[in-house]
């Protein structure tokens, strides 16, 4: 179903499969420890980075480096992973971005590259996301772009720091894809 060489683009952003290169340049963006709160690991570490980049390397998903294609900067990075063909589904995350590449509308670009492919070249039934139920800017922005919530799994994932979180999923259908498109304008 995953072609691991795929490569998305349009006018400002190219994701393209990440590279062990990648790593150098995603160490510096994630370098503040306070950015990974919400995450399952603590990428402002080495060990940390690269223990969160080995499932991509060893092709269990799909994990894209962002780059931004007018200064050829990676921006961060996001994923296709928990890919079933069987169920013709697959979830959408690892997704995070260097504070400068906050708040600018980035996160949007991508996920219409994401879910443009996943619903119009590869004809999925189903796409998820996941999150920490606390991380308020991470479910604000699924529900931007027309995800549904549907439901909290408690005491589910182990988080950085010890901590245990309740993950909150969402997901988009393919019958909602045209309602989704032109809420968002895409």
């Amino acid at each position: 179903m995953i072609d691991f060489s795929l490569r998305l683009e349009n006018e400002s952003v190219l994701l393209r499969p990440l590279e062990e290169a990648d790593l150098p340049p995603l160490l510096v963006l994630s370098s503040n420890s306070e950015m990974w709160r919400f995450f399952t690991h603590d990428l402002s570490t080495k060990e940390g980075l690269e223990e969160w980049a080995m499932p991509a390397f060893e092709k269990q998903r799909l994990q894209f480096a962002i780059i931004e294609k007018s200064t050829g900067n990676i921006a961060g990075s996001t994923a296709f992973g928990n890919i079933s063909e069987r169920d013709n589904r697959l979830e959408i995350g690892w997704t995070w971005l260097g504070t400068d590449y906050q708040g600018i509308g980035l996160n949007s670009v991508v996920k219409k590259l994401l879910l443009t492919y996943c619903f119009e070249k590869i004809g999925l039934e189903r796409v998820e996301f996941k999150t920490d139920v606390l991380n308020i800017q991470a479910r604000k922005a699924l529900k931007n772009i027309g995800a549904i919530e549907e439901g909290v799994l408690r005491n589910h994932t182990l988080m950085t720091r010890g901590r245990r979180r309740d993950t909150i999923y969402y997901s988009i259908l393919r019958q909602e894809w045209d309602y989704v498109k032109r809420e968002n304008d895409w």
